[in-house]
């Protein structure tokens, strides 16, 4: 596995394998890997014969008082997970190389509307953030598919609406969110979780699920399911941010008729903001 972390050497590399016919695949992450990522990436592996992944802490997507300086950074035991799954490049550039000038200064993408909506709402300048790193991605790597995990659904529609409405020439893949055994999504955030929190943490899949099953077994109150399953993550030591039954594929409220929804939920647990979704049908 090579590792630039330099523009120029990113699209040296790219150009001479889009030179020789081959189909590049992009995994973005922010680091701190762990085997839902590794799961990204052994699934551009089917879809592409080069994979690009970059490692990069994005300023940009954290709001005041949230975690950036925080976040872990570790390059070195990334690189050898991505290494021993078979990534051909990773890309590791410093915040000067993706923005060179102050933030404030610098063209931002955003997407109306689906960006303000469940993790936007408590988020606002996140999705901003999220769009404008992966477009300028898609514009340094030029990759022909780029993969995401499903954990983050809302993620997934805002980059799949911003590709669409940009005419970018890069397909969109999602990947099913990766699991512990006892339902936790896998997250980079899990970490913060002390002992007793992360025995809590399953609650939160729990929730969802018997949810749904409420749903599937006639129940269309769709604020009374929401209010009991937030109230249910607060007798268990969370505080919910939201619990939501939304359309999968514009995340808008659902109509009488539609069949495909998620439920998305957001929950505070200690120092943990932890999201999860579930399909419905």
């Amino acid at each position: 596995m090579q590792t630039v972390h330099g523009i120029a050497e990113l699209r040296a590399q790219v150009a001479a394998w889009k030179r020789a016919g081959e189909r590049v695949a992009l995994i973005p992450t922010m680091g701190n890997l762990h085997r839902g990522h590794l799961r990204l990436v052994e699934r551009a592996r089917q879809l592409a014969s080069r994979t690009v992944a970059s490692i990069f802490v994005n300023p940009t997507q954290f709001g005041p008082n949230e975690d950036f300086a925080g976040y872990p950074r570790t390059l070195a035991d990334d690189g050898r997970q991505l290494g021993a799954v078979g990534l051909d490049l990773l890309f590791a550039p410093e915040v000067a190389a993706i923005y060179p000038r102050p933030l404030a200064d610098m063209t931002q993408v955003s997407v109306p509307g689906l960006s303000q909506l469940l993790c936007g709402a408590s988020r606002p300048i996140h999705f901003g953030g999220v769009a404008t790193v992966v477009a300028k991605l898609f514009n340094l790597a030029q990759p022909d598919v780029a993969v995401f995990g499903e954990k983050d659904w809302q993620q997934l529609v805002i980059i799949r609406r911003m590709t669409a409405d940009l005419d970018l020439p890069v397909e969109i893949i999602g990947v099913p969110t990766v699991r512990e055994a006892d339902g936790l999504a896998m997250s980079s955030r899990n970490g913060y979780l002390s002992a007793e929190e992360r025995a809590i943490a399953p609650t939160l899949h729990a929730v969802l699920h018997a949810m749904a099953e409420q749903w599937r077994t006639g129940e269309r109150d769709y604020g009374a399911l929401e209010n009991t399953a937030k109230a249910r993550l607060a007798a268990a030591g969370f505080r919910p941010d939201y619990v939501e039954i939304r359309r999968a594929d514009d995340l808008q409220r659902p109509e009488p008729g539609d069949a495909a929804l998620r439920i998305f939920a957001a929950a505070w647990l200690g120092r943990a903001r932890l999201i999860d979704n579930l399909a419905v049908i």
